[in-house]
């Protein structure tokens, strides 16, 4: 039985591991998509691109600005920084089918941690469908991830922002708010309603909507990663229009409620501004698909973002990163 004056346990770190081990650990057992036609373990992985295009998308996840350990468990961080992409790739109105992961952290790494972050990368990227075909590892003074994916069209062509029409109608499909909500919540210090928490931590992209409205005819379409307003204004820029957003059509009801009347903050905020959710907003020249929400309609005039026929007035309209 151990004593006080038990060592103990030594952690396995980046260090002791090394770079190529840490691969072949992480990569061990692993299955793929039938897209993956070279997994990793050469000098570069080879993904089916069966009508000869490619959809891509990259992002750069830094602890302490995007994610934090104390608040996140290892696999949260890794399915968080996973569904950021994916959902990128959905938003196109592709199938995602590959990510590629950059990681950067000190040496003295534990590797429980590293194993952490990949399960919950590879597990996010399965349940897109999508696999981690490979990537790279370097030393660094803090944590990043730096994570790229790939996508399918499938013979469609791209949903891009730039489509939207006067008479189209706006839709969202997934939730929006949540992952606001949960922060609020964090920060300050509770880690409860775990409903709300969880939705901050790991995200839930809808990333079958996203091939579903390109199929459906979508004008334009974006994720909502930033705010629902800062990101539709990018539509509303790249097309040239304005997008109108009705608030009557969200319904605040359950946890997101509770949570904004204990913290004294009108849920509506954090539905129109929040962001990381990774809900899909798009633009339809008629009826949306199942499953997607009306919640506003494009018009001609001079691009602009308005919320009941007027600018929005509750503060800034989502995340931007260096403004703060």
């Amino acid at each position: 039985m151990p004593t006080s004056s038990t060592p103990a346990e030594k952690k396995i770190t980046l260090a002791s591991l090394g770079e190529f081990g840490l691969i072949a650990s992480v990569t061990a057992g692993r299955t793929q998509p039938a897209s993956t036609l070279l997994g990793p373990g050469d000098d570069a992985a080879v993904v089916a691109a069966p009508d000869g295009r490619v959809v891509a998308c990259t992002d750069v996840l830094v602890e302490g600005v995007h994610f934090r350990m104390d608040w996140s468990t290892p696999e949260q961080v890794g399915r968080k920084a996973a569904a950021a992409n994916l959902a990128d790739v959905a938003a196109m109105g592709a199938v995602p089918t590959a990510l590629l992961v950059g990681l950067a952290c000190p040496a003295d790494t534990d590797v429980e941690l590293l194993q952490g972050l990949t399960d919950g990368l590879w597990a996010e990227a399965e349940a897109a469908g999508a696999g981690v075909v490979g990537g790279d590892v370097a030393a660094s003074a803090q944590l990043v991830l730096s994570v790229t994916a790939l996508g399918s069209l499938d013979g469609l062509d791209p949903v891009t922002r730039s489509g939207a029409r006067p008479g189209d109608v706006l839709a969202v499909a997934g939730r929006l708010g949540w992952s606001a909500a949960g922060l609020a919540v964090l920060g300050r210090g509770f880690r409860s309603p775990v409903a709300v928490v969880g939705a901050h931590r790991v995200p839930e992209p809808p990333y079958a909507a996203g091939p579903q409205a390109a199929r459906a005819g979508a004008t334009a379409m974006i994720d909502v990663s930033d705010g629902l307003l800062a990101d539709l204004g990018h539509v509303a820029v790249a097309s040239g229009v304005v997008v109108d957003v009705r608030s009557a059509a969200f319904s605040v009801t359950g946890r997101l409620a509770d949570v904004g009347q204990a913290l004294g903050v009108d849920p509506l905020h954090w539905i129109l501004t929040g962001g990381e959710d990774h809900a899909l907003a798009a633009a339809f020249p008629g009826s949306v698909p199942e499953g997607w929400l009306v919640i506003g309609e494009v018009r001609a005039g001079a691009a602009a973002v308005l919320v009941d026929g007027r600018p929005y007035e509750g503060g800034p309209a989502g995340w931007e990163h260096f403004s703060r």
